[in-house]
């Protein structure tokens, strides 16, 4: 690969595209590099902000997720599911057979 002073070149990308099983035309080549390009000159920029001492808004690990009961249940909306069925037999769908 290229080191971070020349960027992606059109060879990396036929090298990634390979490795990755993608069919890229030639003339797309150079495109996507100037594309990754881009994104690593974002994430440079980002890479010079300082950040010291800033907490994060939100983490996973702060905030314990709202769980519900491990209740096996049939939903209780069996009508509501069935009044729009073009054909129904006994609280159950009637669909076509398609296997004789």
């Amino acid at each position: 690969m290229a080191n971070p002073e020349n960027g992606v070149s059109a060879d990396d990308v036929k090298k990634i595209a390979r490795l990755s099983r993608l069919h890229v035309e030639t003339d797309q080549l150079q495109p996507l590099a100037d594309d990754l390009n881009g994104i690593l000159g974002w994430i440079e920029q980002l890479n010079e902000v300082d950040v010291e001492g800033v907490e994060p808004m939100t983490s996973a690990v702060d905030m314990p997720a709202p769980l519900r009961k491990d209740v096996i249940s049939d939903g209780g909306k069996r009508e509501d599911i069935l009044k729009n069925a073009p054909k129904k037999d006994d609280g159950f769908f009637v669909v076509p057979r398609s296997v004789e």
